[in-house]
């Protein structure tokens, strides 16, 4: 199960995925991918053993014209047609009446019923705050923190996380005989959301606001969205993988209560922490954040609780779901590879001081700190460069823009160049003496281990598994501080000596530990041990590292 990546997209994520599947040719691989519309191209060549499956997020219910227009996604990024028109207050007319099931006769009152009861304690679940970790004010509960954290939620003995998994699978059953989107979209819904906020009146004064009937369906919109994943028949197979907690374990969560399928879940980068990053960006407001930052919440915990087996990419992912609720006898860390044919010592550096970097354009990779800290580099280094190598996925160009912009703002537009998208990748780090890495919230980086393989020597912001990566082969910085990356890419710049040692370690450890066929050996192994009957699961301390 993916989201927005493996096989419509290009990107890191999308890559392991490529490498896991071709690697067990031995299997066969059916990929459900959460997608806009279900009408994007896949841009992937997929083998014979390969096929998949779009989910439309963003499109009408089961082909049906919108009762409400045009739609924008959580993230805040613009879906085809995307937007909050003003006229979104006025209730459409597919809200009046009882809702329809599947085969279009009106549902029974108990049925009805039965929603009601579902739906309220859905809606009261994800309004509940989260109980705060030891030292955790309650002022603090579901607020972003400085420097793009957030704070820890953790579920009560995971009381909380139980109760919303058995809600979860009552309104997975409903829907199966049901339309659990048509009962989504009436009028009721919207009538308990604002039935739970007005109990919660006093909480809301205390902010100094009050939710509107604006807010409410925008919010119960967002969530017939997000629920769509449990709608129609769940997978049939012999073990699901989940690309991503969130969203995406939906599926695997169905199988897992009708079948009893064997539920893997891997974490590139982790879910609830980048929710609550990139909900900052979104134009709505702090009452339908806040009810949709609940249903991420509890979602991710019960995603750590039911999965059989966790697989975090790097320690660092480790820590967080085991601060979110995971056990950590569930987990294995394996960590990501490439493949070091395609990637062989890059060679000769530029003639210019260059700085290099690779990746998709996106808000959370943070080029505008390693423009700016470019405009340093610059003032030190004139006929240094900076050469940008990626392309710009849908609903990110007006941050490519900025980011031009911001260039041309610092003087640094004719040394800066955005090479968009190139058919090998080994030629972006090639061409930079150094090659760095901003980002504000990451995995296990390919662009790093790649770079790591080429023995180019790296410059790379502390977040995800970045420190697990680079050791001391590198210099890490803390992320969003242009002088500190500056400093550490002048340092490079102005010494050959270090730059070649640190390059060749680099290599040697890529080389060592992080390499595709460990990786997919390790994946291969667990696939057989989650799916054997009876099969001992090699406990935590005793996993092989990849």
């Amino acid at each position: 199960m993916t989201e927005g990546t493996y096989p419509h997209s290009y990107g890191g994520v999308s890559v392991w995925c490529d490498q896991l599947v071709r690697g067990m040719p031995e299997h066969t691989f059916r990929v459900r991918a959460l997608t806009t519309t279900g009408t994007e191209p896949v841009v992937w060549d997929l083998p014979e053993h390969v096929s998949s499956e779009p989910i439309p997020m963003w499109g009408p219910p089961n082909g049906r014209p919108s009762a409400r227009g045009r739609h924008a996604s959580p993230d805040g990024r613009r879906r085809p047609g995307g937007g909050w028109p003003s006229s979104l207050v006025r209730l459409p007319s597919a809200r009046r009446g009882r809702h329809a099931s599947p085969g279009g006769r009106q549902v029974s009152r108990s049925d009805a019923r039965r929603f009601e009861r579902l739906c309220r304690g859905f809606l009261h679940a994800i309004l509940t705050p989260a109980a705060p970790v030891s030292g955790q004010s309650a002022s603090s509960r579901h607020v972003p923190v400085s420097g793009g954290g957030t704070t820890a939620h953790t579920p009560r003995n995971g009381q909380e996380a139980e109760v919303f998994q058995r809600i979860l699978r009552g309104l997975f059953e409903y829907g199966q005989t049901a339309d659990l989107s048509a009962a989504l979209r009436t009028e009721a819904p919207v009538r308990w959301l604002m039935d739970a906020w007005n109990a919660r009146a006093a909480e809301f004064d205390e902010l100094g606001m009050r939710p509107t009937v604006h807010d409410a369906l925008t919010a119960i919109d967002l969530l017939e969205h997000l629920l769509r994943p449990l709608q129609g028949p769940p997978p049939r197979a012999d073990l699901t993988h989940a690309v991503s907690n969130g969203i995406p374990i939906l599926p695997g969560l169905a199988a897992k209560w009708t079948y009893g399928t064997p539920l893997c879940l891997t974490e590139h980068g982790i879910y609830l922490r980048e929710r609550y990053i990139g909900m900052r960006r979104t134009p709505y407001a702090w009452p339908v954040k806040a009810v949709l930052l609940g249903f991420i919440r509890l979602l991710c915990c019960v995603g750590y609780r039911t999965a059989d087996l966790l697989t975090p990419c790097n320690l660092y992912n480790q820590r967080w779901e085991a601060r979110c609720g995971a056990d950590a006898g569930s987990m294995e860390t394996v960590y990501n590879g490439v493949d070091p044919a395609r990637f062989p010592a890059a060679g000769a550096e530029p003639a210019a001081p260059t700085i290099s970097w690779a990746g998709r354009i996106d808000p959370i990779k943070d080029l505008e700190t390693l423009i700016r800290a470019f405009a340093l580099v610059k003032e030190e280094i004139p006929d240094a460069r900076l050469r940008l190598f990626g392309g710009t996925p849908t609903g990110c160009e007006r941050y490519h823009a900025r980011c031009e912009a911001l260039a041309a703002d610092l003087g640094v537009a004719g040394q800066t160049t955005f090479e968009g998208r190139i058919d090998d990748v080994h030629d972006a780090y090639a061409a930079g003496t150094v090659v760095a890495l901003s980002s504000i919230s990451e995995g296990f980086p390919y662009t790093l281990i790649e770079a790591m393989t080429c023995g180019r020597v790296t410059v790379a912001t502390d977040v995800g598994g970045v420190r697990e990566a680079v050791a001391d082969t590198g210099i890490v910085v803390p992320p969003r501080s242009p002088r500190e990356m500056a400093d550490a890419c002048l340092r490079l710049l102005g010494d050959e000596v270090s730059r070649r040692r640190l390059g060749h370690a680099a290599r040697d450890r890529a080389l060592e530990l992080f390499t595709v066929d460990r990786a997919v050996d390790t994946f291969r192994g667990i696939y057989s041990d989650l799916t054997t009957p009876g099969a001992q699961r090699r406990p935590a301390s005793e996993a092989r590292p990849a």
